[in-house]
């Protein structure tokens, strides 16, 4: 197993579904069990071995940059998107300077996990011979806090993924963790961009693979998943 050393990790957004909740912070630093999201999701960079995370900034950045500097592992490198953001395959394209030429772990900073470690099991999963791009999904029956339709259809854990398309639901959710090839942002596009961008070549080429998380996944999207979270780590969604 080889082991991935970096992280990108998303934090620039808006937080507009939150409501009043964002008006003054971002939505990385709304508390679940005492703790800011973002701290959370560090927690899961350093249990997985990567000794780096790269974390971009735009919105209220500098609470994240305040809010983070007491904290001792992992190294913390910031990304900063400024006048535009960037969106997430944007974002990513922009930070890999910092990343370096490696594979690495790529995570949102306003999810929940229950179960194992995410970020560990993509990399256990990992196989770089026959894949530039994993994906870490959940059952809709798993994903709490989510009222989207779903994303992809998977046949089997390390598959390929078959985009939902046109049906109007997928059985499979993208929980917001991969791992992610820095050359498979070669040909990207300058300026703010998806990483479905990303995803649709990759699927073209047969080099995109996906496994399901074994736990549930919280969608903290507004603040009913807020408090979906809260519940989910406190009985570890049983």
């Amino acid at each position: 197993m080889t082991q991935i050393g970096a992280a990108m990790v998303l934090a620039a957004g808006f937080g507009t579904r939150m409501g009043d909740l964002t008006a003054t912070r971002p939505k990385p630093l709304l508390p679940v069990l005492g703790r800011a999201l973002i701290d959370h999701t560090l927690d899961h960079v350093t249990s997985a071995g990567a000794g780096r995370a790269v974390i971009n900034l735009h919105y209220l950045g500098d609470l994240i940059r305040t809010h983070l500097s007491g904290r001792n592992a992992p190294n913390i490198v910031f990304s900063e998107e400024q006048p535009q953001i960037l969106d997430t395959g944007g974002g990513v394209r922009h930070a890999l300077p910092l990343l370096g030429p490696d594979p690495f772990f790529c995570l949102n900073s306003d999810a929940v996990w229950t179960g194992p470690n995410p970020l560990s099991q993509l990399q256990t999963a990992w196989r770089p011979e026959a894949m530039d791009a994993l994906l870490l999904l959940v059952p809709r029956d798993r994903a709490l806090g989510y009222t989207r339709p779903g994303d992809f259809f998977l046949d089997s854990d390390g598959g390929a993924p078959g985009r939902r398309a046109d049906a109007p639901l997928a059985p499979e959710v993208f929980t917001g963790a991969q791992i992610l090839k820095p050359g498979v942002f070669e040909d990207a596009p300058n300026g703010a961009f998806s990483t479905n961008v990303i995803w649709d070549d990759l699927i073209a080429g047969g080099r995109l693979a996906a496994i399901r998380h074994p736990g549930h996944w919280v969608d903290v999207g507004t603040p009913a998943g807020l408090a979906e979270a809260e519940a989910a780590l406190r009985n570890g969604a049983a």
